[in-house]
């Protein structure tokens, strides 16, 4: 993503905008995690390493608050997740 909004948030209806800007939000987070994770793994200092690592935990927190906030938004998503774990848990059963 780096800097750029994958959507247009001009074309959305006024009653999903809200929830496209949490999910633009998760997305920018999970690129920042993956980015400081990668760049953790690449690095050979251990003290870069880990403030690396520790950044990384932060936005993992920050993705947390997006998807608190997005369910509370979409109840279609709290559905979603729901179903999905029950799909692998039958999965894994198997």
């Amino acid at each position: 993503m780096f800097g750029e909004i994958p959507i247009d948030l001009e074309k959305v209806g006024n009653g999903d905008k809200e929830r496209e800007i949490l999910r633009i939000g998760i997305i920018a987070e999970l690129d920042a995690i993956n980015l400081y994770e990668q760049l953790a793994a690449m690095t050979e200092k251990e003290e870069i390493k880990e403030v690396l690592l520790d950044i990384a935990k932060e936005e993992k927190v920050h993705m947390g608050e997006f998807q608190t906030l997005l369910l509370r938004e979409d109840k279609e998503q709290v559905e979603g997740l729901e179903n999905g774990k029950e799909e692998v848990e039958e999965l894994i059963k198997k």
